[in-house]
């Protein structure tokens, strides 16, 4: 929690050499606009997002601080600022090339939106656009004389935009290179975004707040089409109900040079859609086309298969992360024994135990760290790696009851949470009171 005096303080002193501020996942405490008053003094913003201050913002004192900030490139808004602020503020900052928009709702008439437009046409250097904030869809076509130049999109913010909406705007944007949208977009809009957007390096598919059965959302077919219609595509994270085998497969094939790939099943273990096998042959497909690979998520059922697969191929893997996936210990052995790269392993919910997490302890110096929920493994078994291992930190938790102690207060006790980490400085001393950092 950041105490909006403390800010004032700290910009005081920081104004004549602060180039960007970020508030970016930050829980800003809200006690009014003046946190915005910038002593006159402050010129050399390059970079300011408040995009998570939910409160209002002194819309004058906002395009004051813009109007004497020429090296302006990014401005981030959060939902309290009108359209018509805006539009002054982009008159103001031609040379912007990231903006986070303010509140686009229909509560504004045409003409607001009309200044916007010309406003937005004289920024020619602006090639990344997100917030939408509670985006009415009249106000997307005044958007569409600046997709042409767009190279990155955030529509992730945009619950209140359909299909069609999206499909529309996306269309217009033939130089894309980062895309980010809700899963409303449906299989549908992503074959748009096939077509049109040649050039797409990353997207970002996230679910939208509320779900019904049977509504339109993505499955594997747009996966598919994005894999044929955007070959350049190298970072993905993929929310979806459904995937199939022979999708990822394809998918592995239409695009070799995958170097993140994260797919999130939004149910636990949910097998192959159209053959009720487990998805080992679709992720082993991917760890064996996209030889660069760096960052994999998996998800779904997975066996033992999966992980063989990924310690034989994923050579240049760096992070992993595993939900409800595996059998036994010798999947996560398989990872720990072959991904020679591996820097950072996240497991949630799966059967790993003691033997998977001391089968290779010497693993743990070469990584950043290991974290483990909702696992097999015992305080026993982390006592040994915290005894053999004295250079890592190992901590345990168990937030369910604000204790450190296991339920059974015995050597065999699961353990909620486990945190492995390399470390120089020692154990913390800032550790809350359910975390008990092990010693050797």
């Amino acid at each position: 929690m950041v105490n909006v005096l403390t800010l004032l303080f700290f910009f005081y002193l920081l104004s004549r050499l602060l180039r960007e501020l970020d508030l970016q996942e930050n829980d800003v405490e809200d006690r009014g606009p003046r946190w915005l008053s910038f002593p006159d003094s402050c010129t050399s913003l390059v970079s300011l997002n408040f995009a998570c201050i939910k409160g209002e913002v002194n819309s004058g004192a906002l395009e004051r601080l813009v109007a004497r900030s020429p090296n302006l490139r990014s401005l981030r808004l959060n939902r309290s600022v009108s359209v018509d602020t805006l539009s002054k503020i982009l008159l103001r900052a031609p040379n912007l090339e990231d903006l986070g928009t303010g509140n686009l709702t229909d509560e504004f008439q045409a003409e607001s939106y009309s200044r916007l437009t010309s406003a937005l046409e004289k920024c020619k250097k602006l090639r990344s656009l997100s917030g939408f904030w509670d985006a009415s869809p009249i106000c997307v076509p005044y958007i569409y004389p600046l997709c042409h130049q767009l190279t990155g999109l955030n529509l992730s913010y945009t619950p209140t935009l359909d299909y069609s909406d999206l499909a529309k705007m996306v269309s217009r944007c033939v130089k894309l290179q980062r895309l980010w949208v809700l899963d409303c977009i449906s299989d549908k809009g992503l074959q748009v975004v096939a077509s049109s957007c040649k050039d797409l390096q990353e997207l970002r598919v996230f679910p939208s707040e509320f779900y019904v059965p049977g509504a339109s959302a993505v499955t594997e077919e747009g996966l598919v089409a994005i894999s044929s219609g955007c070959p350049k595509l190298t970072s993905l994270l993929y929310f979806c109900h459904q995937m199939t085998n022979e999708a990822l497969i394809t998918v592995a094939n239409n695009c070799p040079n995958f170097i993140r790939f994260r797919l999130c099943i939004l149910e636990p273990k949910k097998p192959d859609a159209m053959t009720g096998q487990p998805l080992d042959e679709g992720f082993g497909a991917i760890v064996r086309e996209c030889k660069g690979l760096r960052r994999l998520s998996i998800s779904g059922l997975l066996t033992d298969k999966v992980f063989m697969y990924i310690g034989k191929h994923a050579k240049y893997l760096e992070m992993l992360s595993i939900a409800f996936a595996g059998d036994s210990d010798k999947g996560m052995m398989d990872v720990m024994n072959g991904c020679k790269n591996l820097r950072k392993l996240e497991i949630r919910d799966s059967p790993f135990g003691d033997v998977a997490l001391l089968g290779n302890v010497a693993k743990y110096e070469t990584m950043r760290s290991l974290w483990m929920s909702s696992c097999n493994v015992t305080l026993k078994g982390c006592q040994v790696l915290a005894s053999k291992m004295p250079m890592l930190n190992v901590e345990i938790m168990n937030e369910l009851d604000g204790s450190s102690e296991m339920e059974n207060h015995g050597d065999l006790s699961k353990v909620d949470k486990l945190y492995v980490y390399r470390t120089t400085a020692g154990a913390r001393d800032d550790a809350p009171n359910f975390v008990k950092i092990l010693q050797s």
